[in-house]
């Protein structure tokens, strides 16, 4: 691998680790002050927390990697030829090692309190839902994003300077609608680092539902760049592709 990949794989597994880090950790924040009971409210202030995260991630590492942060985002770009295909791999690695690296820290910073705290900031399915409706409302949720990243990330014809803060608040929107259902995912990496955390630390994560997380997020990211292709017909990819340069 050449030298500069290894410093976008850099980018991807620093920008995970910090999303899991101040994304999750507010999770496992407001359920700690919360003794356990997460308020309408207070999904409001952990959507808040990631909104701002990403906007962060998105200005520090945007020109570097494209800050992806997520599978789910990488694998789309490259369905429609907005990122090389060979690299798919190493950044999904580089994703899940970062969010491991969060999860971890989450877990180092609130003790066993995160063991307890919905597995260390991870996601679940809600009860009274069944594992399609989380699945579906992953899918909705991860659409959302991936508009928005075509709309301000990757179209040409995009004003320059607002991609962090519409993305960010995009994922905002998106866990104050489906945060109750699967708590917002949509994003492989940031459900599987606390999960991991979680079992390396002597917890027991819910494998069983990570399924919801991939097949959620990857179903309705690949059909949101595949609908915008079609209807808003962004020129051709840009010079150095899957980069989020604004």
């Amino acid at each position: 691998m050449t030298l500069d990949l290894w410093r976008r794989l850099a980018a991807e597994l620093v920008g995970t680790m910090l999303l899991v880090l101040f994304g999750a950790g507010a999770f496992v924040a407001a359920l700690v002050v919360g003794k356990g009971s997460l308020s309408y409210a207070g999904i409001g202030i952990v959507a808040l927390a990631f909104a701002l995260v990403i906007a962060a991630v998105i200005c520090m590492f945007g020109p570097v990697s494209g800050a992806h942060i997520n599978p789910a985002v990488t694998l789309a770009l490259a369905t429609v030829r907005r990122f090389p295909l060979p690299e798919v791999i190493p950044y999904i690695v580089a994703q899940l090692a970062g969010a491991l690296c969060g999860g971890l820290l989450v877990d180092g910073i609130f003790g066993s309190q995160a063991l307890t705290a919905n597995v260390s900031g991870g996601t679940i399915v809600q009860p009274g839902y069944s594992y399609a409706q989380a699945a579906g409302a992953e899918a909705l949720g991860t659409a959302l994003l991936l508009l928005t990243i075509m709309a301000l990330a990757v179209d040409q014809r995009a004003p320059g300077g607002w991609a962090g803060l519409i993305i960010g608040l995009s994922v905002a929107c998106e866990i104050m609608v489906i945060g109750p259902i699967s708590n917002g995912s949509i994003n492989p990496a940031r459900t599987f680092g606390p999960y991991a955390a979680t079992d390396l630390l002597g917890g027991h994560a819910p494998w069983h539902e990570y399924w919801v997380y991939w097949v959620g997020p990857v179903a309705g990211a690949v059909a949101a760049v595949l609908v915008y292709q079609f209807i808003a017909q962004p020129a051709s990819p840009a010079r150095r592709a899957g980069r989020m340069p604004r």
